[in-house]
């Protein structure tokens, strides 16, 4: 891994925030972000990533890349958890093992959008169409997660609500949001973008290392209980996402030669959802302990990917 690469990470501002938010944590300090404030700067981010990317995708002409990237994301959200429930029940129930699975093969928006502020750090471009990836990769893997629960928890097969569940997987706010932003900037003409473009574009990182900040408390909140947990879910939360991000870091170069595209099909591949699919599972797996599910993704792999997931992929890709 090219260690420039990786200080230009660590000692970016937004991640040392989030640094920050956990050792406020460990010193038991009593910083902590107004929970309206969170709500909102979440619904910011995901609302200047999606009109962004709908202006980058009003500019580009759909080709044959933007179809395959399109596929190859449903793919994945597809696969991710079919193969992960089976390895997660060699330790957990079916409830949780689903509820898991589910979450590895969905997607971590804030994720996403860290890893956009890197390829910007780094002046590495990518493709607007990413944003629309992005959204569709949510509701596939809870599906898949809910028909897991359908076949293999016996007990709860006649309590799951599949409409239910997935109307809700596609009603999900963030989801809705990002789509509906996507779609806006993509109607928006290039003269009525730039009227708001001070809000969009130049808050955008400050209201991100904000929440970055929010999130390293909340992780910081949710590490020491899930630690005691075992060390299998610590060692699946790394090794997983290291496995499907460097996968799809080679593969991805028979979709699209973009190095930024890449990047970002990686840190999809790689990340997990602990905002959309806990929410649906509550409905799908009242089995399954979010405190093992939750902090797995929020705790570990959110932290891993930030720091040394973005540098490692972008590593393999550029080595290709």
């Amino acid at each position: 891994m090219d260690l420039h690469l990786l200080l230009d990470n660590l000692t970016n501002p937004a991640l040392l925030f989030f640094f920050l938010g956990i050792l406020a944590v460990q010193l038991k300090s009593d910083l902590a972000i107004p929970p309206n404030s969170s709500k909102f700067i979440s619904l910011y981010l995901l609302l200047s990533i999606g009109f962004k990317g709908g202006q980058e995708l009003s500019h580009s002409d759909f080709n044959a890349e933007i179809g395959w990237s399109l596929v190859l994301g449903i793919l994945l959200a597809l696969i991710v958890p079919l193969y992960t429930y089976f390895i997660l029940r060699i330790k957990f129930t079916v409830a949780n093992a689903g509820a898991i699975a589910a979450s590895y093969g969905s997607v971590s928006a804030v994720t996403f959008v860290t890893a956009i502020s890197f390829l910007e750090m780094e002046g590495i471009e990518f493709g607007g169409h990413m944003v629309a990836v992005m959204a569709l990769m949510e509701a596939p893997s809870i599906i898949v997660g809910v028909l897991l629960l359908s076949i293999y928890d016996k007990e709860n097969k006649d309590k799951v609500s599949m409409p239910k569940v997935v109307k809700h997987a596609l009603t999900n706010g963030s989801v809705l949001l990002i789509l509906g932003s996507l779609v806006v900037g993509f109607m928006a003409s290039e003269q009525q973008a730039e009227g708001i473009k001070p809000f969009t574009t130049d808050l955008f990182k400050g209201f991100l290392a904000v929440f970055l900040l929010d999130m390293g408390i909340t992780s910081g909140k949710k590490l020491s209980s899930f630690l005691k947990k075992g060390w299998f879910a610590l060692v699946f939360a790394i090794v997983i996402p290291i496995i499907n991000g460097v996968a799809v870091a080679f593969t991805s170069s028979a979709f699209t030669e973009s190095v930024g595209n890449r990047l970002l099909f990686a840190i999809l591949a790689a990340s997990a959802s602990y905002i959309a699919v806990p929410a649906a599972m509550r409905l799908a797996a009242p089995k399954a302990n979010p405190s093992l599910y939750l902090p797995m993704a929020l705790a570990i792999t959110f932290p891993f990917n930030i720091t040394l997931g973005m540098p490692l992929y972008l590593c393999v890709i550029q080595s290709c």
